[in-house]
């Protein structure tokens, strides 16, 4: 179970949960409507859907935790105060496959406590999962049911980011990396545009994923990585070092053998290797 405090009467792993699906609520009842779009940056955007999950859920944790601090990916940090303990919430990963009706997406919540996420969850609005964790165990919850999640790379399926930004263009894109021979070779490559195919390798429905990226902080990938730590399986940044550290970006893999065929990959780039520029 998630952490208790004085005064908290629901643990901290249920309030994520809690969140999170009055997020994923929110998102459903939408889906499908001519939703409103509100620019924000280099073709980014929010919808009426994101601003009224955010809304949900921000008052799911404000209500059982009025002193925590927020991160929130449309309304920016709030609370005051020295508290430690920062939620990072995501109310919708994959706006532009929703607005263009694809159910592809993820709602996520995190909880750090310090320098460490302490619990997580990530819902599918659609499939009616939520993929949660208490910084030790790692389970899906589905109708109520939880299961505990076991990484596999026996798919092959490798999710791989191609949006921007790429921070380490000049020595890693992930576009190069589909065109690598050993790549073809040995991968299935996926292009899902949402968090959610984090989730999934964790729950062995992905062998690996790969992005580039700044992640620390991030309300989009706090609540996957978490997950897949807690799973077991092996996140890195992709020159092997910690993910939060050096060029950064992401390297989850189910297990190690997989980990280290896709850090070779990413090395023999670097190296200048891949072969095929980018137009």
């Amino acid at each position: 179970m998630g952490n208790r405090g004085r005064g908290m009467s629901i643990s901290d792993r249920d309030l994520a949960i809690k969140a999170a699906e009055a997020g994923a609520a929110v998102v459903r009842a939408h889906y499908g409507t001519s939703v409103v779009r509100f620019a924000k940056s280099a073709g980014d955007f929010a919808t009426t859907a994101d601003i009224e999950a955010e809304e949900a859920i921000l008052g799911v944790l404000r209500a059982a935790r009025p002193d925590d601090h927020v991160w929130a990916e449309e309304s920016g940090r709030s609370g005051t105060g020295g508290s430690e303990r920062l939620w990072l919430v995501d109310p919708l990963c994959g706006t532009l496959n929703f607005a263009v009706h694809n159910m592809l997406v993820a709602v996520n919540v995190a909880l750090r406590v310090g320098t460490r996420v302490v619990v997580a969850a990530s819902a599918d609005p659609f499939a009616q999962e939520i993929f949660w964790t208490d910084g030790v165990d790692a389970s899906v919850r589905r109708a109520g049911v939880d299961q505990r999640l076991v990484p596999s790379a026996e798919s092959r399926l490798v999710d791989v980011n191609l949006d921007p930004p790429f921070p380490n263009e000049s020595v890693f894109r992930a576009a190069r990396l589909l065109a690598h021979e050993r790549f073809v070779e040995r991968f299935r490559p996926r292009v899902v545009s949402t968090t959610l195919a984090v989730a999934w390798v964790a729950a062995g429905r992905r062998a690996a994923y790969v992005t580039d990226g700044q992640l620390r902080d991030s309300v989009h990938f706090a609540a996957g990585i978490a997950l897949c730590a807690a799973a077991g399986c092996v996140v890195t940044g992709i020159d092997g070092q910690p993910w939060h550290t050096g060029l950064g970006g992401l390297v989850v893999a189910a297990d190690a053998r997989t980990h280290a065929e896709l850090l070779a990959l990413v090395a023999d780039q670097r190296a200048g290797g891949a072969g095929l520029p980018l137009p």
